[in-house]
């Protein structure tokens, strides 16, 4: 298991990477959602419909949590991989939030 600083090192790293990846795709065309930082917590907001992702890191137990389409999926530190994967389906941070995205979008 990760010590605290060090998981807080690789977390607000892959935190920076989704950040910048969802500003980029913020940008495009018709995106229809606004990333918004605040204190380390990552914000997807969705104007229409209404809607809101909360992406957090969790020191206490190494984990990054994902509040979105009233689930919560809890990412575990992959060493070997270097990334934060879900368990159950071995999904990575960034393709995971481009999923629930997508879904989110899709079923509105």
């Amino acid at each position: 298991m990760l010590d605290e600083l060090e998981f807080r090192r690789v977390a607000d790293s892959a935190l920076n990477a989704l950040k910048q990846h969802l500003i980029a795709r913020e940008e495009e065309a018709d995106a229809g959602f606004e990333v918004e930082e605040q204190n380390g917590v990552l914000n997807v907001l969705f104007e229409e419909p209404a809607g809101k992702f909360v992406i957090t890191p969790n020191t206490p137990v190494r984990q990054i949590w994902i509040s979105a389409l009233s689930t919560s999926f809890k990412l575990d530190w992959d060493a070997a991989a270097g990334v934060f994967v879900l368990p159950r389906t071995g999904e990575q941070l960034i393709p995971l939030v481009d999923r629930l995205i997508q879904e989110f979008s899709a079923d509105q």
